[in-house]
């Protein structure tokens, strides 16, 4: 372990790996080699132009030998009417101890033959071991693994695939992780020192959504030696299949301890949780997508009298203080040509929507804007985000081919965005990441947002025959942001030397928290609490499942000068995450580490609002 310690009068800090002693203002003229360090700080970056669609295609050209192949399914040799396999190279045989099907009940289709004539199989198969004819059960966590080992194993010319093991689920099965590259090597280093923009993909967070698990195996075994692998030499690809191994043994949406890991992205308490932070952390994808799956029925059958009737819903990432072009580049060179590539399938799509349990609420809302779900912390994370959402809750296996085949060809459309833009991407992300560090200690932050209420027009099924049932609705939009609480934006924060554990969840986070090393002062907002009650937290849907009673407070920041001690520690926000530790610090929200428990006094925290003349040592 090696400490720096180092004494700044500066907005701009130091990364990590770096010690420095600096004397005098950060935009001073100095020696040269300090000055790209930084010049993010001397002034505000204005946008660049967004790069014109002829452009960006000229200069991301492909420099592969090979064409990138068309989406799955779409080969020239299927003919009218003719189902066409895709065959699998990866032979899975039954382990010792596996039952040859998970004996998980299998909810029947809460619909008759005129719905089903609406969602008919598409022309390609797909073959897992969880999609073969006969079976009851999904590909159990056995065959995954085993799925996953032999691509691992099975080397095929310049592409490289590593196994990753991330962590254990709270039931003590293996989390893996599959990387597929053309690089020299498969560490996080080798691909980042590749300049190629990494992919990473996202299965079953929810146990109870197979569909996308299902897809991502199809997505791994072409990409590694299959239609998909030509896109390797512009991307590289990571894909966790299935993010939450007990639930999908189970049959059940919530962890083994009955937590909601998608609502668990900023405070980390779940180990799955924390293995998909450590990965982003590590190897800094620039794109993110996350498939699910969406209920059919169920409460909409009960308020509407109607069931769903799209077969993917979509929505990049949408809450408070996001990276305005990463945001762009998620509408634009993602989900515009997404919709393209579903549309040429016959697969219907919207915007992603759900609703409450309340049976009097008769309120759509899109997915929601508290910075916790996997979507909203990759957001903050200055990566593209997005939601890939199939209809499939409660129907069983029902549709199973066409559930996955429209996951298959989100997912192939989100590869080929990347492929595309690959320039483009890191040269946004990096004009964001220097933008964000350089607004510390200037202008407002918002601390807390909600969607906006208007009303939609939404397209339903009939239950009995199986027609459009169209439908106005009240309609929570979370493209257009209400701000509920904002506050001008401080330098950094301060934490009291105990609050470990806080500390600990910043950096799985990939936030830069600095150790103080000798006493000193600073200005500084604290807060004094004016209300407090115990609540809930609360999504689009109602009490997050799992999560503990919170502390909602009402505050006022109140300026004065306080003492920081040695072993304190300082969160500067002239940092690329600087707004995710606006998320889990200012403690007047539910997602605030304050408000959940892991911060535990009010007086352990303050907003720092002058550039701090302190003493800091780090560690690695």
């Amino acid at each position: 372990m090696m400490t720096h310690k180092f004494r700044t009068h500066s907005t701009t800090w130091p990364s990590a790996a770096t010690a420095l002693r600096i004397s005098a203002p950060a935009c001073r003229s100095g020696a040269a080699a300090l000055l790209a360090l930084l010049l993010a700080a001397c002034s505000s970056t204005p946008l660049p132009p967004w790069p014109a669609r002829e452009a960006s295609q000229s200069a991301a050209a492909p420099q592969a030998q090979r064409q990138v192949p068309p989406p799955l399914g779409t080969g020239a040799s299927t003919a009218p009417g003719r189902t066409e396999a895709i065959a699998s190279p990866v032979t899975v045989t039954p382990l010792p101890g596996t039952p040859p099907a998970a004996e998980i009940p299998m909810p029947q289709q809460p619909y008759g033959a005129a719905v089903a004539a609406r969602f008919p199989d598409p022309s390609v198969r797909y073959e897992t071991p969880g999609l073969a004819d006969g079976r009851r059960a999904f590909t159990t966590n056995a065959e995954l693994t085993q799925w996953l080992r032999q691509l691992a194993t099975a080397q095929r010319g310049a592409t490289r695939t590593q196994l990753l093991d991330l962590g254990l689920s709270q039931r003590g099965t293996p989390i893996h992780a599959l990387v597929i590259t053309r690089t020299a090597a498969t560490d996080a280093a080798a691909l980042a020192a590749s300049r190629r923009p990494t992919v990473l993909l996202i299965g079953q967070q929810h146990g109870d959504e197979p569909a996308g698990s299902e897809a991502l195996l199809v997505v791994a075994r072409e990409l590694a030696q299959g239609l998909l692998e030509p896109m390797l030499d512009r991307i590289n690809v990571i894909v966790v299949p299935r993010a939450n191994p007990d639930g999908a043994d189970a049959g059940k949406r919530v962890t083994a301890n009955g937590i909601d890991m998608n609502r668990d992205h900023l405070l980390l308490e779940t180990p799955e949780a924390q293995a998909l932070a450590r990965l982003v952390r590590d190897y800094r994808p620039i794109a993110v997508i996350d498939a699910h799956e969406y209920t059919v029925a169920g409460r909409f059958l009960e308020k509407f009298h109607a069931l769903q009737r799209y077969d993917m819903l979509l929505q990049h990432a949408t809450t408070a203080n996001l990276p305005e072009f990463m945001s762009k580049a998620a509408l634009e060179w993602y989900r515009q040509p997404m919709l393209k590539a579903l549309d040429t399938q016959g697969l219907t799509q919207e915007w992603y929507y759900t609703t409450s349990t309340q049976p009097e609420d008769l309120r759509l809302s899109m997915g929601g804007t508290q910075p916790d779900t996997g979507r909203n912390v990759n957001g903050l994370k200055n990566t593209v985000s997005m939601l890939l959402e199939t209809r499939g809750i409660g129907i069983g296996r029902s549709h199973i081919q066409r559930r996955v085949h429209s996951h298959v060809t989100a997912v192939t459309s989100a590869l080929r965005s990347t492929v595309d833009r690959a320039g483009n991407l890191e040269q946004v992300r990096s004009y964001e990441t220097r933008d964000i560090a350089a607004q510390a200690c200037r202008g407002e932050i918002v601390v807390e947002a909600g969607p906006t209420p208007t009303q939609r027009e939404l397209l339903m099924l009939d239950p009995e025959t199986g027609a459009d049932r169209p439908l106005r609705v009240d309609w929570n939009s979370s493209l257009q942001l209400q701000t509920l609480k904002k506050r001008p934006r401080p330098c950094g924060y301060w934490l009291a030397g105990h609050n470990d554990k806080a500390v600990e969840r910043l950096k799985l986070l990939g936030i830069q928290v600095m150790r103080v090393a000798e006493a000193g002062s600073t200005l500084a907002d604290t807060y004094h609490e004016t209300r407090r009650e115990s609540a809930d937290r609360q999504d689009v849907r109602g009490t997050v499942a799992g999560a503990a009673p919170i502390i909602r407070v009402q505050v006022t920041p109140t300026r004065s000068a306080i003492d920081v001690p040695a072993g304190s520690y300082y969160v500067p926000l002239n940092q690329p995450l600087a707004n995710l530790a606006v998320a889990a610090l200012e403690p007047d929200t539910q997602n605030s580490y304050f408000a959940n428990h892991l911060i535990t006094n009010l007086g352990d925290l303050a907003r720092v609002m002058t550039p701090p003349a302190l003493v800091f040592e780090e560690t690695e």
